[in-house]
């Protein structure tokens, strides 16, 4: 283990914020192997094609802390603290949803290079504001009654989701999960080499 490649991996984790905010698709698709994998609220699957349903999407904008990098070897985990911050129309109110989540990454070095090949997102908390306040956004919350069906750390995500007609990529992770706890527990064996 090194320093040199403890920033590595910080590197090729920060820059996927600037890349994926600022729409900048090859350089986006350089952060992850060609066989990574990505799992946040809304799509679980191949990066290659998260990437691609990223670009019909609107902004948004990952405010990206600086992550605990683990190495040994050529692997590496990483636990990154974010806030992702995504403005859009519901019922024609325009709202600001933001989310307090962590980034948890396995990256491996090939061919002499650090990337991601698997990232999973663990939602702590989130709230849902209006850009302009106004009754009637107080009585879409009222109304808002689905959002009382998913658990805390994501509510006003899912919330979200529904009213621009996509579906959440179950199951969403948060801690206390048993399957985030199974996750964390993966990810630790992968890295102890086990």
């Amino acid at each position: 283990m090194s320093i040199e490649d403890k920033h590595a991996c910080a590197e090729v984790i920060l820059s996927w914020g600037l890349f994926r905010d600022q729409r900048r698709w090859p350089e986006l698709l350089s952060t992850f192997h060609s066989d990574g994998e990505i799992a946040v609220s809304w799509f679980r699957g191949p990066f290659a094609e998260f990437v691609e349903h990223c670009k019909h999407g609107g902004p948004s904008k990952h405010l990206i802390m600086a992550p605990v990098v683990r190495v040994n070897g050529a692997r590496a985990t990483a636990e990154t603290s974010s806030v992702i911050m995504v403005r859009q129309m519901i019922d024609n109110l325009p709202v600001d949803m933001t989310s307090r989540a962590r980034f948890l990454d396995r990256l491996e070095r090939r061919d002499g290079g650090w990337k991601i090949l698997e990232r999973a997102a663990v939602y702590e908390q989130d709230r849902l504001d209006p850009v302009v306040p106004s009754e009637l956004f107080v009585k879409l919350m009222r109304d808002a009654a689905v959002a009382q069906e998913h658990p805390e750390p994501y509510r006003y995500m899912a919330f979200r989701l529904a009213a621009a007609g996509r579906p959440l990529a179950e199951p969403v992770h948060y801690d206390g999960a048993p399957h985030t706890d199974a996750l964390l527990a993966r990810y630790r064996q992968w890295l102890e080499g086990t």
